[in-house]
């Protein structure tokens, strides 16, 4: 297929709410419908790119939020975007440059550029990515639990389902038992704890005693936006930190590394700006020897297969947090729906992101939209 420049006709903002099968409780709070917008953009062709944005509606895993995502791409990303036609993908980031931070509102934008280019090539995301694995491992991400019993019977239902990774979120009051039972249990799983920055410092001890578990990685156990910290940590325990929160670019991964304040490093699309630089972040750390996994924000399954399409890449060498559809709704707005068989999910090879909407699903949960068109070209 010839390929020219995107020139967009117009982009669509739904407005989405679903409920998740059951509540979701990490150290910040409980929490069970989930609020987001699916970015629809259609060029001049009539080809359309999907994205998915992944901020909640309050600030607690950053500053942004559904509210702050729609301000910011409808008054100053969406006209950006519309100015000009777009070569590729990769430019979308240097013309986003003025705006400062508000990644996760970028990436939802640069998400729908990156299907439709994919598509316009007839061509699988993965592939231009650089992707070439036909199949990625997952795992899966367990809220905090009331008890340990109840915890260690939740990662057995899991482990049976085949899941390669368990990740056990944990705060202080309910962590250091609640791994403990699970371990007993489970004496051969790989197993990681997320703390969501809910210690600091003066937690030593106990996070030093998390060392007894042979643990995968304890991931941001101190400040959402720490490096120093985690560096002194990280000299006082064996087990590897991964960060999560605190890695919002390459330049924040470079130092990061640079100071040994992480053996590992998480990588989310929406929290680094996108998929150019969740690239940049991929291949400097395969430089440096740093292995990378793929994190998941509750997605619908558009912004899951945006991330499947991303850990194809050969540094991703961790199972991700890209659990099936079906872990976390009861019917999901693409068909197929992302399926797990044994802890892998086979890498679709359609054009674009490889699953296609479901628009009857889309309009059940939609509860607003938006509509931006490009005055510039004629209907």
């Amino acid at each position: 297929m010839t390929y020219s420049p995107i020139t967009i006709r117009e982009v669509t903002l739904h407005r989405m709410v679903m409920r998740l099968k059951d509540p979701f409780t990490t150290s910040f709070g409980t929490f069970q419908d989930r609020e987001f917008f699916v970015i629809e953009m259609e060029d001049e062709t009539g080809a359309i790119g999907f994205g998915e944005s992944v901020a909640f509606l309050s600030p607690w895993y950053s500053e942004e939020t559904v509210e702050s995502n729609k301000h910011i791409m409808e008054q100053f990303l969406i006209p950006l975007l519309l100015e000009s036609p777009i070569n590729h993908p990769d430019e979308v980031s240097k013309r986003f440059e003025s705006i400062r931070r508000n990644h996760m509102a970028k990436s939802a934008l640069e998400g729908a550029v990156w299907d439709l280019y994919a598509k316009r090539k007839a061509n699988p995301l993965y592939k231009e990515l650089g992707g070439s694995k036909q199949q990625i491992e997952v795992g899966i991400s367990i809220g905090i639990q009331p008890t340990p019993k109840e915890l260690a019977q939740v990662v057995e239902g899991f482990v049976n389902e085949g899941y390669k990774r368990i990740k056990v979120k944990i705060k202080p009051g309910a962590d250091y038992e609640m791994l403990k039972e699970v371990r007993r249990h489970f004496p051969d799983i790989l197993l990681m704890a997320d703390a969501n920055s809910a210690y600091t410092l003066k937690d030593i001890n106990l996070l030093k005693k998390l060392d007894e578990l042979d643990l995968m990685m304890i991931e941001q156990p101190l400040a959402y936006d720490d490096i120093i910290d985690h560096s002194k940590l990280q000299t006082e325990l064996v087990t590897p930190i991964c960060l999560d929160e605190s890695i919002h670019s390459l330049e924040d991964a470079r130092k990061a590394v640079e100071l040994g304040s992480c053996k590992i490093i998480n990588i989310k699309i929406g929290r680094v700006g996108g998929i150019t630089e969740s690239k940049k972040i991929h291949d400097y750390c395969a430089q440096q020897g740093i292995p990378v996994w793929c994190g998941g924000m509750l997605e619908s399954g558009i912004g899951r297969a945006h991330n499947i399409a991303l850990t194809t890449l050969p540094q991703f060498v961790m199972p991700g947090d890209t659990a099936g559809s079906s872990r976390y709704w009861e019917k999901d707005i693409i068909q197929p729906e992302v399926i797990v068989e044994n802890g892998l999910i086979h890498v679709p090879n359609k054009p674009g992101i490889g699953y296609e909407v479901n628009r009857q699903v889309l309009e059940q949960y939609r509860v607003d939209k938006i509509v931006r068109s490009n005055k510039n070209i004629l209907a």
